[in-house]
């Protein structure tokens, strides 16, 4: 198992002129590609071509102790989608993404902290 821990998010939709305007979500996305491989690096951590991934999405502060209790490891079923989330993933640490044939991934619900990505092999 190797653990990531990095602001779990997606991978924003980008156009030409995110390159000279420096939108705030790009900006962060960069920064989270930039933990991810450093992450990758410290741990030896090399993307196989079959992924079983688990994202796990901090819940916001504004819920309540009992809604964050009965929450804690239940699927997240919102915004942001897997699939954004697996693109972004792969697009940090792979340089050929098209050569993935098979990914098991699971989003789900945890208390505190930023987020984290977890590997299982």
């Amino acid at each position: 198992m190797i653990m990531f821990n990095v602001p779990v998010m997606g991978k924003p939709r980008m156009t030409r002129a995110d390159a000279w305007k420096k939108r705030p979500v790009v900006l962060r996305y960069w920064e989270y590609k930039d933990m991810l491989k450093r992450q990758a690096i410290e741990q030896r951590y090399t993307p196989e071509y079959e992924i079983d991934i688990e994202f796990h999405i901090p819940m916001p502060k504004s819920w309540s102790k009992k809604k964050m209790a009965k929450h804690a490891g239940q699927p997240h079923q919102q915004k942001p989608d897997i699939d954004n989330l697996l693109k972004g993933f792969m697009d940090c640490l792979l340089d050929e993404d098209k050569k993935v044939w098979r990914v098991n991934a699971v989003k789900k619900w945890m208390i505190g902290g930023q987020g984290c990505i977890i590997i299982n092999r």
